[in-house]
Parts: structure tokens; C-alpha cells; sequence
């Protein structure tokens, strides 16, 4: 999650729009992107699984794979990654890669991806 919001710091701080907000608090980050929605991304402890509501896609729930070291959506296997690139690349007018596949080359592989 900390490797997510760097990325969408680093955005936010490209695209220079000062409608648009990111927030990390206990487990919740919030992209807000003005009148274009608000994207609420948050762990789910108990379950091991990210959560997010995506104001073009809708709700989803990723479960983290082992095999592709990554985050998954269970009803159509694509990446929590993917889905963000392509949705913040359509509404932002600009190609966007958050950098947020290949989770455990990311982190301390002493830890769980999910605690990242």
C-alpha cells in the first residue's frame, strides 16, 4: 500500500491539479480526483484481501497470487495494477503506470505483500 501511495504522490505531484488529493489513514487510502470521482482502496485483515471502489469500475476485491505475485481480481483475474493504469490513464488524458505489479520484488520478501 505504501508503494501505491508513493506512486500516486508522484502523479498527483505531475499532473499539478490542485482538486486532486491523495490520503493514507489506517489501512484506507483515498485518491480524490475532483469531479471525476474518488477512487477508496483498503486492506481487509481478516480476509487477506485489498478492497477497492473505483468511480468508473465500480466495488472489486483482489486476493493476492502467489503464482503471479500479484493482486487479482477472483472474477476476471486481472490485476488491481492493470485496472488502475488503464482507468487513471483514460481520466487523467496521460499514460500511466503506477508501478504496483511483481509485489514481493517490491517489498522485504521477510513479509507478506499484504503487509506492504
Amino acid at each position: 500500500m505504501n508503494n501505491l501511495l508513493e506512486s500516486l504522490e508522484d502523479l498527483l505531484d505531475t499532473v499539478g491539479n490542485a482538486d486532486y488529493e491523495v490520503e493514507y489513514h489506517s489501512g484506507v487510502l483515498t485518491l480524490k480526483l475532483g469531479e471525476k470521482g474518488t477512487y477508496v482502496i483498503n486492506k481487509q485483515p481478516p480476509n487477506k484481501q485489498i478492497w477497492l471502489s473505483s468511480p468508473f469500475s465500480g466495488p472489486k476485491r483482489y486476493d493476492y497470487s502467489e503464482s503471479d505475485d500479484d493482486w487479482l481480481y477472483s472474477r476476471d483475474s486481472r490485476a488491481m495494477g492493470d485496472l488502475l493504469n488503464d482507468e487513471l490513464s483514460k481520466a487523467l488524458s496521460m499514460n500511466i503506470d503506477l508501478g504496483v505489479s511483481k509485489i514481493s520484488s517490491k517489498v522485504n520478501c521477510q513479509h507478506s505483500p499484504y503487509d506492504t
